[in-house]
C-alpha cells in the first residue's frame, strides 16, 4: 500500500510531466512559419491569472496602442482568480466585473473586499444579456472609450457585444467557438434565459465575430493558441502595429483546449503586493 505522502508525490510528478508536454507542444507550435511574423501576438502569450495566454497578449496590445484611462469591464470573471482583467488590476487598472453566479460573487466579495471598498473594483451581480448590457456598463461609471471589454459568458457573447452601442472600448476580448473553421459564419440562437449546457452549442464562429467587429469598427488582430479568445482593436488604432490581413483566415487558431490546463508557478491567490 502506498502512503498518502507517496501518492501525493506521484500525482505531482504526473502533473509536472503533463505540464512539460504542454510546454513542448507550445514551443513546437511557435517554431512554425506562421508565428515568425513579429507583429503576430502569439509569441507574447503569458498566463498570470488568465485561462491561457490572454494576459500576455493583452499587455502587448496596450504596449503597441497605449492606454487612455486604464479602465476595464469584464463579463463573467468567475471567482476572480482566473480571468482576463485581474492582472490588469494588479498593474493599477480599475474597472467593473459583472458576475451572475452567486458562489462566484461571494468569493469575489471575500477575496477582493479591499478593492471593492476603495472603489478600484466595482461588482454587479447580474447576468449580462443583449437587453441590459448598456445599463450594466453604466453602473461601472466607465468613460465611453474605456480601454478593455472582455466578454466570456459561454453562450450569448456575440449578441451581447452586438448591443454595446454607446460605448466604444479600445480593445475587445471575446470568446469564439473554434470548432467552426474560417469562412463559416455561425452564431448560436439567442435566448437570454439559456445557460451553456457544456456542449459545442455556444457563442459564434471567428468569421461571424470578424464580420460583427467590422460592422462596429474593429479589426481582428489575433487569437490565443488555445483557440479560446479573439482580440479586436478599434480600427483607427491598428495602423501597421499588428499582423495583417485582419481576417479569420489569418488569425484563426483551432481548439487546443488542453493548453488551458497549462500552469506556471504556484496555486493562485488574490495579489496583495504593490
Amino acid at each position: 500500500m502506498f502512503g498518502q505522502a507517496r501518492i501525493k508525490r506521484i500525482q505531482q510528478l504526473l502533473e509536472d510531466l503533463h505540464q512539460l508536454q504542454i510546454d513542448r507542444a507550445v514551443a513546437e507550435l511557435l517554431r512554425g512559419s506562421k508565428y515568425q511574423d513579429r507583429k503576430r501576438l502569439n509569441c507574447c502569450e503569458h498566463k498570470v491569472f488568465s485561462q491561457s495566454g490572454e494576459d500576455g497578449i493583452i499587455e502587448e496590445i496596450f504596449k503597441r496602442i497605449g492606454t487612455a484611462h486604464k479602465k476595464f469591464a469584464e463579463y463573467a470573471p468567475g471567482d476572480g482568480l482566473e480571468n482576463n482583467t485581474l492582472y490588469l488590476a494588479t498593474l493599477g487598472w480599475t474597472g467593473l466585473w459583472i458576475e451572475a453566479n452567486p458562489k462566484h460573487v461571494r468569493a469575489i466579495r471575500e477575496r477582493f473586499a479591499a478593492k471593492l471598498k476603495d472603489g478600484t473594483l466595482a461588482l454587479v451581480e447580474q447576468a449580462a444579456t443583449a437587453e441590459n448590457i448598456e445599463s450594466l456598463l453604466e453602473r461601472g461609471s466607465l468613460p465611453q472609450d474605456f480601454d478593455l471589454l472582455s466578454v466570456d459568458i459561454d453562450l450569448n457573447d456575440y449578441w451581447v457585444w452586438q448591443k454595446v452601442e454607446h460605448y466604444r472600448p479600445r480593445v475587445v476580448v471575446i470568446e469564439y467557438n473554434a470548432i467552426f473553421p474560417p469562412g463559416c459564419k455561425w452564431v448560436v440562437e439567442y435566448d437570454p434565459r439559456a445557460r451553456w449546457d457544456e456542449t459545442s452549442n455556444f457563442g459564434a464562429s471567428l468569421t461571424a465575430l470578424e464580420l460583427l467587429g467590422a460592422e462596429r469598427g474593429y479589426k481582428l488582430v489575433g487569437c490565443t493558441l488555445a483557440g479560446t479568445n479573439a482580440f479586436f482593436v478599434r480600427e483607427e488604432l491598428v495602423a501597421d502595429r499588428f499582423c495583417a490581413p485582419f481576417t479569420a483566415e489569418n488569425h484563426y487558431e483551432p481548439p487546443r483546449y488542453y493548453l488551458t490546463s497549462r500552469k506556471a508557478g504556484h496555486r493562485r491567490s488574490p495579489p496583495r503586493g504593490a
